[in-house]
């Protein structure tokens, strides 16, 4: 654990100039000491000079950033956003992941009674009213994914007045609450009506696609937004944050979800080769799309130049700012991928190829 978090000029001498001076400083919680930044940017450094502030982290006069703890050799100096997929063990209370699978399993009763059940829940119903809009698979697929996106996005945009009025933890259960049941009827009827609609190629014959495209769906899970290892903030144990990532996945794209879910669609889409994996996969595409512009503004405001900093050598498109040297990988860069959540991801996408029959016999029995 690093005992300072003095920045280099050198770790920064990529970043473009600045017209004003930062309105950020980092804390230290450990050291109870703050680093403000008192010369504007330049293009020869990040931080021309610096000076600690012998006093504890406050955010009165400006932005504090908290620099992300790491359990790799990744040194801090090299960081302006969080460490993400950083799971410490033995920081892990018994309690709250007691207190996690009784709220899981809460939220998976509640599920199953006021939305999949067929006798109780208002998943067939909401399905329905969406099929009757068209005959059409495909215009029922886009429009149960357009829903989705609309709703889930729209909460997301939300988030800063929502917290403020009900809170962070409340504010989780009602985006949840309202995203979770959508997102569980747009699986669903994919899955039952993935062979549906025209057939536009058929390549499932062609030697060693099954294995290509199985590697690339695989490895789109690695994609995942950082955030969603956060289990306890996920499901509102602790208090869910808007964090700045920018370590591990973050290096090669700044929207790994967006990359990952792209991947996913293009396999999936080849693969089955047919109108409805088309629609799902413009209506997937479009939506993660809008989801990248929006995250950025959404950062942007919460952060301010702080996000402007990771923004700078960090890139949308993967390895863009590695090839043009905006992104300086670490030697050690693997061991931020040798984590837990990371072994954990490699488990479930394993475990989800094996449990396809499941999955569909599930969706069967749902009869949407």
């Amino acid at each position: 654990m690093a005992s300072s978090i003095l920045l280099s000029n050198s770790s920064f001498s990529s970043i473009s100039q600045f017209p004003r001076r930062p309105n950020f400083t980092f804390c230290n919680p450990k050291l109870n000491r703050t680093l403000t930044p008192i010369n504007s940017f330049s293009n020869i450094g990040f931080l021309k000079q610096t000076q600690l502030v012998p006093s504890k982290c406050s955010t009165k006069s400006r932005r504090v950033f908290v620099v992300g703890e790491s359990d790799t050799g990744v040194s801090k100096d090299d960081l302006v956003g969080e460490d993400s997929a950083n799971f410490d063990l033995a920081k892990q209370k018994i309690t709250s992941w007691i207190y996690f699978t009784g709220v899981l399993g809460v939220v998976l009763f509640i599920l199953d009674v006021a939305w999949l059940d067929n006798s109780t829940g208002f998943g067939k119903v909401f399905i329905d009213s969406v099929s009757s809009v068209s005959d059409s698979p495909e215009v029922t697929m886009f429009l149960l994914t357009l829903i989705f996106a609309v709703v889930h996005s729209g909460l997301a945009s939300l988030r800063d007045p929502g917290e403020k009025l009900i809170g962070e933890r409340a504010f989780r259960v009602l985006f949840a609450g309202t995203s979770l049941p959508l997102a569980v009827s747009t699986i669903v009827y994919f899955i039952n009506h993935r062979y549906d609609g025209a057939q536009l190629w058929q390549l499932q014959n062609v030697p060693v696609l099954h294995h290509l495209l199985w590697v690339t769906n695989f490895v789109s899970f690695f994609f995942l937004y950082p955030s969603t290892f956060n289990l306890l903030e996920v499901a509102a144990v602790d208090k869910p944050k808007m964090h700045l990532w920018e370590s591990g996945i973050m290096r090669i794209t700044r929207h790994p979800q967006l990359v990952g879910q792209v991947m996913w669609c293009v396999a999936h889409t080849i693969w089955i080769g047919n109108s409805v994996a088309v629609a799902a996969s413009v209506g997937l595409i479009g939506h993660h799309l809008f989801g990248a512009w929006n995250g950025d503004r959404r950062l942007a405001i919460r952060y301010g130049e702080a996000f402007e900093v990771v923004k700078s050598r960090t890139s949308i498109l993967p390895f863009a700012a590695i090839l043009d040297g905006r992104q300086k990988l670490p030697k050690d860069y693997y061991k931020e991928f040798i984590r837990l959540p990371y072994l954990t991801i490699t488990g479930l996408t394993l475990g989800a190829y094996f449990a396809h029959p499941l999955m569909q016999a599930a969706s069967f029995r749902l009869h949407w």
